[in-house]
């Protein structure tokens, strides 16, 4: 199977524009192609496997990956998918989440000497003049047709920026640039995306002409990406001081029945044939393919040892008990008052909850265990002993940490 049919067999694509040349331009490594990341925040999420596995699928297969940092587009703010306005980021929070961005990026994408490039759309679009750039790039859109966009949809109720409006203008000039400056001829993106990535392809063709146009290839993959990674409104960060390479693996241990085999066949690197053969799978076989998903995403973010840390510390506390790799949360006696801790300032210790507030309802509820055994009084306490002989708190099924005092 050559790696268009890969990608198709993989659920990857959604909508293309010309995909004959797509095909032959990707199975033969021919592809200069980018994908786009605005620097909203000090790591990639999980939301953005499929964007990173999809530009190591490619490289392997000797295309050449532009990964597009968005510092120009970033103080703006993409409208698409929001309901109200992003948060302005200032010019050194977006540089510091830009090269936090390229350390997490190296361990998908080989960035040696004629690799893989990054590159960031402030040097470019803030050295831009109003007045040219309306002459040059504003002459080629119609304000119509933007306004039916579906990326502006769900901003018109409450009100679009003039600020906002002017995104889908900035990301076309990426593709005209990066295309003019760096041969690339292909673009990548959720679907959600899709107006503004026509905006790129159709403002190369009315600027350099329908010669041009046959090279603008827009390839786009589904936005699935943007909704994994998220649990109780919370980002699943890669750096593993914001999610714990064992949360990272619950997290994904942890997915629904109906979309394990999709993650699999998107974000792993599994055979094909090896996949199809798991279609079949149900019962406790899927709760295997749960453990080789996890297990397989952990090692790519955080390596084979802490994978497989991960993986035992799952096992452990699934059977019922503990192991060396459970996460941990090391108190102090200065965390005791009166030689005693309370379930609920334990519970927000341990990060289980996030507020007191928050650890009274876990109690009240029924969903916070101690050492195996049900908590329901919100004024339970534990001693210096018992802590250092270890608690093992759990909230709902799928939490938990072990409290100890050493």
């Amino acid at each position: 199977m050559e790696l268009y049919e890969e990608l198709v067999a993989r659920g990857l694509i959604a909508q293309v524009t010309n995909e004959e040349e797509i095909k032959k331009m990707i199975n033969a490594g021919k592809a200069t192609f980018y994908i786009g990341f605005d620097c909203t925040a000090d790591s990639l999420t999980a939301g953005h496997f499929m964007a990173l596995t999809l530009m190591k699928r490619l490289q392997q297969a000797g295309n050449k990956p532009i990964a597009l940092i968005g510092g120009g587009t970033t103080l703006i703010g993409d409208p698409s998918g929001r309901t109200d306005m992003r948060k302005m980021l200032t010019r050194e929070d977006i540089d510091y989440n830009a090269q936090c961005f390229k350390r997490q990026m190296e361990r998908f994408i080989d960035f040696g000497e004629g690799k893989a490039i990054m590159v960031n759309n402030a040097d470019w679009l803030l050295n831009l003049n109003y007045i040219e750039l309306l002459r040059e790039v504003g002459t080629c859109f119609s304000v119509n047709n933007m306004l039916r966009a579906e990326c502006y949809k769900q901003r018109m109720e409450k009100g679009l920026s003039f600020f906002e409006f002017n995104y889908m203008i900035m990301q076309s000039y990426d593709f005209y640039y990066l295309f003019q400056h760096y041969n690339c001829n292909m673009q990548f993106g959720g679907d959600d995306q899709w107006s503004n990535m026509l905006g790129g392809t159709e403002l190369i063709r009315k600027k350099l002409g329908k010669d041009a146009h046959a090279m603008t290839i827009t390839l786009l993959t589904d936005s699935q990406g943007k909704k994994m990674g998220k649990t109780a409104g919370n980002a699943v960060w890669l750096d593993p001081n914001k999610t714990s390479p064992y949360d990272f693996y619950q997290y994904w241990r942890n997915v629904g029945d109906a979309d394990v085999l999709k993650c699999i066949r998107m974000l792993t690197f599994l055979p094909i044939e090896q996949i199809k053969e798991m279609e079949s799978w149900e019962g406790s076989q899927l709760n295997t393919a749960k453990e080789i998903l996890a297990y397989e995403l952990t090692q790519m973010v955080h390596g084979e040892e802490e994978a497989k840390k991960a993986q035992e510390g799952a096992r452990a506390l699934f059977s019922g008990g503990a192991s060396a790799n459970t996460p941990t949360t090391e108190l102090s006696t200065d965390d005791l008052t009166d030689g005693v801790i309370d379930i609920l300032t334990l519970l927000v210790k341990t990060g289980l909850s996030a507020t007191k507030s928050e650890a009274r309802r876990n109690v009240q509820q029924g969903g916070v265990t101690a050492n195996e055994e049900k908590v329901s009084d919100i004024a339970a306490t534990f001693t210096e002993e018992q802590l250092r002989d270890g608690v093992l708190l759990r909230r709902g099924k799928k939490s938990y940490n072990k409290a100890v005092i050493k």
